[in-house]
């Protein structure tokens, strides 16, 4: 770990991303809310001592894919102490049963996703144990917009309806806006990420249907490899791991 740790250069990985994201805005169309996108650095099984070098680098918000491991690290004494305006997004399936365990989370600032009216019910229920103050839990509601099995959220269809439940009966939950993962490796010279335009269209619908004003709904989309793509296409939070903190070694089946 300590030889990957002296060879990546967060500092440029971060510099890097930045001014891709400043150069996919430029492009993108004036019809689309003009949101500064928020890029989210994606740490997992990365060590404590790389997510205290991007925060020095001045990145505030990191995503994390399984509790255990945001738990721990947003723990870590070191990130506690030298972290201590970073704002921890959870961005992989929540299991109901740990939900408990997310929440006790010191800085966690939004779970992205959401896929149903029970794991918001929970969410809504529990945060009342953990909050500080009157603070709403930020949350996205997450649309499997590639329609695969392996895929967790919520069927496009069902976008407004969810969306609906949070506001109206979800009173520690502030909805943020949607967020989907989209197929991996889609090919740009086919055209427009057809999951991409499906979470715009999706926001388009929620908006219409619960007379929400676009510019205040956001769209979490586009990882390392499609980022600049998510953004031309409305993105306003983006996902990015390996073009920061290096790549991460290749999983054993």
């Amino acid at each position: 770990m300590s030889e990957e740790t002296e060879q990546v250069d967060i500092m440029y990985g971060l510099k890097t991303v930045l001014s891709r994201i400043d150069v996919a805005v430029s492009k993108r169309s004036k019809d689309l809310p003009q949101i500064m996108p928020t890029m989210v650095a994606v740490s997992k099984i990365k060590p404590a001592s790389l997510i205290i070098q991007a925060y020095e680098a001045g990145q505030r918000h990191f995503g994390e894919n399984y509790v255990n491991e945001l738990s721990e690290k947003a723990q870590d004494p070191q990130i506690l102490e030298m972290c201590k305006d970073i704002k921890w997004h959870f961005i992989g399936h929540l299991q109901t049963n740990k939900i408990n365990k997310l929440l006790q989370s010191p800085n966690l600032y939004m779970v992205e996703t959401v896929d149903s009216a029970k794991l918001a019910d929970n969410l809504n229920k529990q945060w009342e144990k953990f909050r500080q103050g009157d603070v709403k839990l930020k949350v996205m509601v997450q649309v499997n917009t590639s329609a695969e099995d392996a895929k967790n959220g919520i069927e496009p269809s069902e976008a407004s309806t969810l969306v609906k439940h949070v506001l109206e009966n979800c009173p520690n939950l502030d909805c943020k806006g949607l967020m989907t993962i989209g197929q991996y490796d889609y090919d740009v010279s086919l055209g427009p990420n057809p999951d991409f335009l499906l979470l715009a269209k999706c926001r388009q619908e929620v908006c219409q249907n619960l007379n929400l004003d676009i510019d205040h709904v956001e769209l979490s989309m586009g990882m390392s490899a499609d980022f600049e793509h998510a953004i031309e296409l409305g993105a306003t939070t983006v996902r990015v791991g390996s073009t920061i903190f290096g790549a991460r070694p290749i999983k054993h089946q």
